[in-house]
Parts: C-alpha cells; sequence; structure tokens
C-alpha cells in the first residue's frame, strides 16, 4: 500500500506481455506503463503566455492517483516556451530605464511594444521554470519527477538510444515520473513532410512524435495524447456534419478531412494521427482525447484508464457489427420509416411477433436454458433475479396476448388528432400525436422485457436500442432475431437494434445526439446510476418500488390477508410488490392482527418491526434500519399509524411514488385515501400488483414511471408518443392581424375525427 496525502492507495497487480495492443477499451484497466502527451494547447492559457496552472494541477493529480496505483507514469509536456515567453516579456518591461518611462508619458508606456521573442530564447528561459512547477506540484502527492531534453539526433545515435533507455527504466524502477520534453533551445526547424520515415522510424518533429516513439520504445501498454478538442472528427471540429470517431482503425484516414493545427504548437491533427498509427504498430494502444475542457479534464486521464468511452480510442481489431452509434442512427432511420407505415401494418409485425414466440418456444426455451445453466454455474445470480431470467411455455403465451393486445390498440396510436383549431378563415391547427424518437431501454435478468418493449416501440413508430444483461444473452439474441424476422415483412428490420457490443452503460448513456429518452427496467440501483450517468437524455422510470398497504380499523376480514399475501408473496421481486405494511393501532392484539402474523409466517416472510411497531411489542421481530427500504424478496416491515392521515404522511415520507393500496370498508376513508395519496397509482381493496401495463389492459410495459412530467405509472404506448402541430393556411402572415390588419383572430374549436375503435 502507497499513501499520499494520508489516503491509502492499494497497488495493482498490473503485468501485461508487451507486443499488441488493447482491442477494446475496457482493457484500458489493465495498463501499466502509460505515456500522458500533454499538448501546447492543453498546459498554456488562451493568450500563449503562461500556463494554465488550474488545468496542469489537475493533470499531475490524476498521474499522481495512477501512480500510486502501481502503474508506471511517463508525461512528454509541452510549455516551455509559453512558460519562457511569459518570463521574458516580464523581464522586458522591468528593463525599460525609469527615465525612458517618465519621458515617454503614461499613456505611451501602456502601448509600449514588445519586440518578437523568438522560439528558442523562450524555451531556454521556461525550461527550469517548467520542470520546477511540477516538482511541486507531483511534492503534494508524494512523488519524485526528474526531467529529461531529447532531440531526434538522441534517437539516430544508438549509444544515446541505449543511455536514454536506461535512464527511463531505472527511474520508474526507483517509482520516479519522467517528464519528458523536446530540447527546444536547441533543435533545428522542423523538416516539412518528415513525420514518418518507414515502418520502424519515426522523424522527432515535434512532441507528438516524440511521444509515440517514446511509447514504442519504452514498450508502452498506452500513450494518452491530450489536446484541445474532443478526439478525432470525421472532419474539421465546428463543420456541420462533424462527427467525433470513436474507434479509429489503420485504414480509416481516406475518409477524414484535416483542419488546420491547434493556435499553439508544432503538431495538427494529422501529426497526432500518424504519431498514434506508429505508435499502434508498435503495439502501444492510443487515445487522443481533450484535456482543455473544464467539465472533463479533471478526471479525463482516470476516464480513459478506466475504459470509458473519451475521444477516439485507436485499435487494430474491428468489430464483426456496427457501432453502436451506426446502430443509433439505424434505429433513427428504421423507426421514421416505421412511423411512415400504415397502422396496419404496424399491427401486422406485431402480430407476425406474436406467432413467433410460440411457434419458436423450442428454440428461445433452449437458449433461455443455456443462459440459466451458465448463470447457475458460475452462481452470479440471487434466486429472485433467476426466476426472473426464466422463460417458461405460460410465460411465452402470456407474452403472445400481450403482444396482440398491443397490435389491436395501435389502429390510431400514431398520427392521432387530439385538437383542432380555427386559427382564423382558412387557417386551421392540429395537434397530433407522433414518435418520441430513439429510445434505449437497458434492463436485467428480464428476456421477456425484450419483446414487450420491441412490441411498444413498433406500435408507436419509435426507433429502439436494447441494451439487456449478459446474463440473458441468449435469450435476448433469439428474441431479438425473431424481432427482426417480424420487422422483415415490411423491410424495416433496422428500427430495433440490440447492443452486443462492449459499451459501457455510462457510456450509452452520454449519446446524447442519438438517443431521446432512456428506459432503465431493473434493479433500483440500475435506475440510480443511470439516472446519475445520463446527459442530457431524459430518463424514464422509478429508482424504488417502495410499496405500502395501510390496514384501516374497517377492514374486512376475509379481504386482508388475500390481498396482503398476493401483494407480498406472489412475486417478491417485482417492483410493485409490497414492501410496508401500515396497520392501523385499533387491530393489534385483535384476531384480525394474529391471522395477518400467522399468514407471514406460513408464507415464510421474514418481518422488520417499525419504531412504533417495536414499542407495543415486549419481544419484537429486528428492528428495522429504514422505513425507505425495498426488500425485493421475503422480507416486509411492519408499522403501526393511528389514523389514515398518519398513513399518508407516512408514505409521503417514506414511500417512493409508486404503488400504494388502502384496505377498508369505509367508502369515505377510502376515497380520502385515493385522493390524497401522490402516487403514480393508488388502489382500493386491490392487491399492489395489478400495478401493471398488461393488467392495466395496455397490453404490457415499458416500465413504471413514477416522474411526474410526460408518463406516469405503467407506461405503455401513449407514453411514447408526443406531439407536433400542423398548421395549414392559405398565404397567411402575421401582419394581417395587427390592430390596423383585415383579419381577426377565431380560436374556435373544431371536432375531432372519429377515432378508430374497432
Amino acid at each position: 500500500i502507497r499513501c499520499w496525502s494520508n489516503i491509502p492507495f492499494i497497488t495493482m497487480p498490473l503485468s501485461r506481455a508487451h507486443g499488441k495492443s488493447f482491442a477494446h477499451r475496457s482493457e484500458l484497466k489493465h495498463a501499466k506503463r502509460i505515456v500522458v502527451k500533454l499538448g501546447s494547447a492543453v498546459v498554456t492559457r488562451g493568450d500563449e503566455c503562461g500556463l494554465a496552472l488550474g488545468r496542469l494541477a489537475s493533470i499531475v493529480e490524476q498521474v499522481s492517483v495512477l501512480q500510486n496505483q502501481g502503474r508506471e507514469m511517463m508525461i512528454v509536456t509541452s510549455g516551455a516556451v509559453a512558460f519562457g515567453k511569459q518570463r521574458l516579456r516580464h523581464e522586458i518591461l522591468l528593463s525599460q530605464s525609469v527615465r525612458q518611462a517618465l519621458h515617454s508619458g503614461q499613456s505611451q508606456l501602456k502601448d509600449m511594444a514588445i519586440p518578437v521573442l523568438e522560439a528558442r530564447a523562450c524555451a531556454a528561459a521556461g525550461q527550469s521554470g517548467l520542470m520546477a512547477l511540477y516538482e511541486a506540484m507531483f511534492t503534494q502527492y508524494s512523488i519524485c519527477a526528474a526531467q529529461i531534453l531529447v532531440t531526434n539526433l538522441d534517437f539516430h545515435d544508438e549509444q544515446k538510444r541505449r543511455n536514454l533507455n536506461g535512464t527511463l527504466h531505472e527511474l520508474l524502477r526507483m517509482n520516479i515520473v519522467p517528464i519528458i520534453n523536446t530540447n527546444d533551445a536547441v533543435v533545428p526547424p522542423p523538416e516539412p513532410n518528415s513525420d514518418l520515415q518507414g515502418v520502424n522510424v519515426i522523424s522527432v518533429k515535434d512532441n507528438d512524435s516524440l511521444a509515440a516513439r517514446l511509447a514504442v520504445e519504452m514498450k508502452t501498454d498506452l500513450l494518452i495524447v491530450l489536446s484541445d478538442v474532443e478526439g478525432l472528427f470525421d472532419s474539421p471540429p465546428g463543420s456541420d456534419d462533424a462527427k467525433l470517431i470513436d474507434i479509429f482503425y489503420p485504414g480509416d484516414q481516406q475518409s477524414v478531412t484535416f483542419g488546420t493545427k491547434s493556435r499553439v504548437g508544432m503538431g495538427g491533427m494529422e501529426a497526432k494521427v500518424k504519431a498514434a498509427l506508429w505508435a499502434l504498430q508498435g503495439g502501444t494502444s492510443v487515445v487522443i482525447a481533450n484535456g482543455t475542457h473544464p467539465k472533463i479534464s479533471g478526471h479525463v486521464i482516470t476516464d480513459i484508464v478506466d475504459g470509458k468511452k473519451v475521444g477516439t480510442f485507436f485499435s487494430e481489431v474491428k468489430p464483426a457489427g456496427p457501432t453502436v452509434e451506426q446502430q443509433g442512427e439505424m434505429a433513427r432511420a428504421g423507426g421514421r420509416t416505421l412511423a411512415a407505415l400504415q397502422p396496419e401494418q404496424r399491427a401486422e409485425i406485431i402480430y407476425r411477433l406474436a406467432d413467433l414466440l410460440t411457434d419458436q418456444r423450442e428454440e428461445i426455451l433452449l437458449a433461455n436454458k443455456k443462459d440459466l445453466e451458465e448463470a447457475e454455474n458460475k452462481g452470479r445470480l440471487a434466486l429472485p433475479l433467476l426466476k426472473r431470467l426464466t422463460l417458461s411455455t405460460s410465460k411465452l403465451n402470456s407474452l403472445a396476448i400481450g403482444l396482440r393486445q398491443i397490435a389491436a390498440s395501435s389502429q390510431d396510436s400514431v398520427g392521432r388528432v387530439i385538437r383542432r383549431t380555427r386559427i382564423a378563415k382558412d387557417l386551421e391547427l392540429e395537434q397530433v400525436t407522433v414518435p418520441i424518437g430513439v429510445l434505449l431501454v437497458i434492463f436485467e435478468s428480464r428476456p421477456d422485457c425484450l419483446p414487450q418493449v420491441s412490441a411498444l416501440a413498433i406500435a408507436s413508430g419509435n426507433g429502439l436500442l436494447l441494451k439487456g444483461g449478459k446474463e440473458a444473452a441468449y435469450s435476448n439474441q433469439i428474441l431479438h432475431h425473431l424481432t427482426q424476422e417480424a420487422l422483415s415483412i415490411h423491410e424495416v428490420k433496422d428500427a430495433v437494434q440490440l447492443v452486443n457490443t462492449r459499451e459501457e452503460v455510462e457510456d450509452l448513456c452520454r449519446l446524447d445526439k442519438l438517443i431521446d429518452l432512456i428506459i432503465p427496467r431493473g434493479s433500483s440501483q440500475l435506475v440510480k446510476d443511470i439516472q446519475k450517468a445520463a446527459k442530457g437524455i431524459p430518463v424514464m422510470g422509478h429508482s424504488e418500488g417502495i410499496c405500502h398497504v395501510y390496514v384501516d380499523m374497517d377492514a374486512s376480514v376475509e379481504k386482508v390477508t388475500r390481498i396482503i399475501r398476493d401483494s407480498k408473496c406472489e412475486y417478491p421481486a417485482a417492483c410493485n410488490a409490497l414492501e410496508t405494511l401500515l396497520i392501523h393501532r385499533d387491530l393489534l392484539r385483535t384476531p384480525l392482527f394474529d391471522q395477518i402474523i400467522d399468514m407471514l409466517r406460513i408464507e415464510q416472510v421474514k418481518i422488520h418491526a417499525g419504531p412504533k411497531f417495536a414499542s407495543y411489542l415486549t419481544f419484537s421481530p429486528s428492528e428495522v434500519k429504514s422505513l425507505r427500504t425495498e426488500y425485493g424478496d421475503l422480507e416486509c416491515c411492519i408499522e403501526v399509524v393511528d389514523s389514515v392521515q398518519e398513513a399518508v404522511e407516512h408514505i409521503h415520507k417514506y414511500g417512493s411514488s409508486h404503488t400504494d393500496v388502502i384496505i377498508t370498508e369505509n367508502e369515505k376513508t377510502a376515497e380520502f385515501f385515493l385522493q390524497h395519496v401522490d402516487s403514480a397509482c393508488v388502489f382500493w381493496n386491490a392487491s399492489t400488483r395489478f400495478s401493471d401495463g398488461y393488467r392495466f389492459g395496455l397490453g404490457a410495459e415499458v416500465g413504471i414511471s413514477t416522474s411526474r412530467i410526460h408518463a406516469r405509472g405503467p407506461v405503455g404506448i401513449e407514453g411514447l408518443l408526443t406531439t407536433k402541430w400542423l398548421l395549414r393556411g392559405d398565404s397567411h402572415v402575421v401582419s394581417d392581424f395587427s390592430e390596423h390588419g383585415s383579419m381577426k383572430y377565431l380560436h374556435e374549436s373544431l371536432p375531432l375525427p372519429q377515432r378508430n375503435t374497432s
């Protein structure tokens, strides 16, 4: 264990035979030896005179964190010229004689011209100060740094090359961070078009080529090149159609148009790509990323090493299928084609999918059996999750029935007119339903979710990206294949895409230009993680399903145990299962209360006592740690309340606005509960388990939303639609409606077209 700033860091057992670069971003966390190249635009201020101290301090902190994890870090830095320019400018101003300043006058002094400073002189003046700054910063983390200045000749002279290699290895062995820079005080001017000299030689023309040469010489696992752009774009950044390239492969240079170089420094993006490809050929993985963006520069290096999707990753291994960005574009285009189909055609696709679920039952169950066997062998799933993973003939039949309900109810979902207004004579406005766009649905251990969500997306004309858990890989694969087979009858199979690449969920949540809505289906932790990771994309769902059943003093003895048993025991892992049982105080020590406790014991439900309930008992069950707990198993909390008002207050304080139930024969009390509980679903004398799209007659659901905007409760087709406005006029202009204009606003409501209810 190494320590710095009183924080212990456990060193990582990192070892890797060099010779082949990493194929995927997720493997970067295994990088042992790393070179970080800091471009001039990263370390210098915007005025090109002086260093960006805050940015530099953040980079040093990240390098220190990785160094203290047991990695071997090296820095190739620019900045000596900028730092020297700042010092020399200051010296020139101070060297002006007082007499000259007084003679010139104050106003002329302000406009005094500073001569153009020669770069080599600036480098000579700045090298020592730059290194002193690095040393001071690294000292804060109990790390020693050492400076090495090199030129191109040091790599061409075999003896010097061996000396350099030996020095670097010795510094790394002593846990010292080498800081390397070209010796700009003596370096000759760069030769044009001399970046690459064959396969095995790269000319050290700038710090990009230096970093690449050094990375290969030192058999480095990873080279991180930080610049002032997000990475490599397919056309100059800032142009209308420029797209960030996530993964760049050798041979892709022809598809890229390079722009001008950065505001400072010797190399542009073309030089960086050439250097990166040379390093990649030498067995070093490369990432080019933005080191200047204020929102990400504080963790850009550690994010890259963690395998997060930052910048452009250079890889020699091309994936077999499309990238997730390409899948997003395919889903967008396919969704628009899907939305343009006739309602009967979309329904036909869903009916076909329902038939395939029953016709291909054996193949589906065989694939699901493989998933179950792998999960059991690895022992990575708890019993409730194994139950969610399991498919059966009855489940597939229920799925098929639900899909047929969706098909039948989708006839007039897209393009339905919900408002018509006559604005003025011959000027009519309509509000019509349209798809949201592209949905990203992330689900765990629930392969039955795939056809349900696909059917709802098809019915609502949305493109769909599906990201399932790896524990259901075989089941998801065959179910997606059947979905695409059904879509193929109207040539729109691209509308539903299954993400099979190694995309991390957090990376998917950043694709705000491709995805319009994220819908998580899984544990409360999954939902929380996605809500936290989503960058500019709305998330529909609920983070917890803390559902309550309140047993009122006027409850029916016959109804209570039936409803509680069904709510808790029918499927305890579901988000709509009972988690907290509220009991009116007057029911304590009554036969009804005893029946409830006996039933829970027979069903092997573990009881946790709330604070008030525990105070009434001499020997109570274990007291609950938190009244805001979703157990997801055969466990529940019992708490006592004095009235229906207190039950409502408890639900508002500790609930998750999901589903809450009252059991009572008193209609006035029930109506008070129904009107005052502010949850997505509120029931009277019915199980919490009815909170479900299929049971509501929606055919299926993409999830249950507890948000207050757009959709709430079980979300079916209606929740996947938004609206647009259509205005039909005849040479109408706003000026005609001015005070002295010829037209007047009417704003008359018009009748809606008859809905197809067949």
